[in-house]
């Protein structure tokens, strides 16, 4: 295996795919590569993956490495810090196998994610979830009790313009099977006109596809520069101790910005807004709601999630992964059909009405001539 390309550097992917181009061999430093990111790079058409961490460690069951495995994209792991002593970004590098070379110099040597790879890790993996587990619920419940405030009214709510009240909220985190799912629900967008609420980077999915999010709420880390200013109006999350590093950003490009200070997730924000300011019916989509979940984002439980999901209660539909609750099969047969009777209801026409029967015969006249 031979692949050649120019190095993009970057310690976040979420980060490095805003820059990437078709070809370019990603350098991240990324452990237990998350679908969602693994996603992002197949959408960029890269040319090969160079992981310094290790992709896949068998600590719990990531899907990153076998989605890139699937997209038949060349991936290397645990190659090391030394490699970022050696490259700059823009380097042409070439891979063999398991080596690194920019000329005729071999940098470094990693290991190759291979699908026997991804079976070993995955196996030891689902071993492993009993402790998993119940490492997570402890960890759910001690968080529980320091970030309680969020449903006991002990956070303040910012001041909005967006209109919630008796409406419908849309909530579009860009997680798992976010394309599939808006697209399954796009009916439900144009005949409700539910109030579109994006959490960071879920303003360039409702951008996708052709909606202009109401409200983005975040740190926007993982918002492009466009989604923010589309949108009709921000909240920056908040540390609570007042901490708002996306504030900064915001600055930069010149946008009005609420502030919102409480603990928890910027997904579980955005769902207390919405249940705050009286939505009739909160919908999710790419939300993050199991361990696995949770681990992929870096994070040791899910009080906050757990905490705002009670106090929503019934109002709140999961519309995560709605696309694979039913997928219809289409048979040509039903094509077939639909064209005989298309093809019977012409010649009725025909025979019933004159006028249209002398342009059915003036059609198969010049059909023949044509012939």
């Amino acid at each position: 295996m031979k692949i050649c390309g120019a190095a993009r550097i970057g310690n976040r992917t979420k980060h490095l795919v805003r820059k990437l181009l078709p070809g370019d061999i990603a350098v991240i430093r990324h452990r237990d590569i998350d679908e969602v990111a693994a996603l992002s790079l197949i959408d960029c058409r890269v040319g090969a993956v160079i992981n310094i961490d290790s992709s896949i460690t068998g600590n719990y069951p990531n899907n990153g490495p076998l989605k890139l495995w699937e997209a038949k994209i060349w991936h290397l792991d645990q190659v090391g810090e030394k490699i970022l002593g050696e490259i700059k970004d823009g380097d042409i590098l070439v891979i063999r196998d398991d080596s690194i070379w920019r000329g005729k110099k071999k940098l470094a040597r990693g290991r190759i994610v291979s699908s026997s790879l991804i079976r070993k890790k995955t196996a030891e993996a689902e071993n492993n979830l009993d402790k998993l587990l119940d490492s997570f619920v402890q960890n759910t419940l001690e968080y529980a009790l320091r970030e309680k405030e969020l449903i006991l009214g002990g956070v303040e709510l910012p001041v909005l313009e967006t209109d919630f009240r008796d409406r419908h909220a849309l909530i579009v985190v860009r997680g798992r099977s976010y394309r599939e799912d808006l697209r399954a629900i796009r009916n439900y967008i144009r005949d409700v006109k539910p109030v579109l609420v994006a959490v960071d980077g879920g303003a360039d999915a409702l951008l996708e596809y052709g909606y202009r999010p109401d409200l983005v709420v975040g740190d926007m880390d993982s918002v492009s520069d466009r989604g923010l200013c589309k949108a009709k109006e921000l909240v920056v999350h908040a540390y609570p101790d007042g901490r708002a590093p996306g504030l900064e950003r915001i600055k930069s490009l010149g946008l009005p910005a609420k502030i919102m200070r409480a603990p928890g997730t910027s997904e579980d924000i955005a769902m207390l807004l919405a249940y705050e300011y009286g939505a009739a019916l909160i919908a999710a989509v790419g939300t993050h709601s199991s361990m696995i979940d949770f681990l992929e984002k870096g994070r040791k439980g899910m009080a906050s999630t757990f905490l705002v999901r009670l106090k929503v209660g019934w109002k709140l539909v999961d519309a995560r992964g709605v696309s694979r609750l039913y997928r219809g099969k289409f048979s040509p047969l039903y094509l077939l059909v639909i064209t005989l009777s298309a093809a019977l209801c012409a010649l009725v026409l025909a025979v019933i009405n004159p006028t249209v029967g002398h342009v059915f015969r003036l059609l198969v006249m010049r059909l023949r001539l044509f012939m």
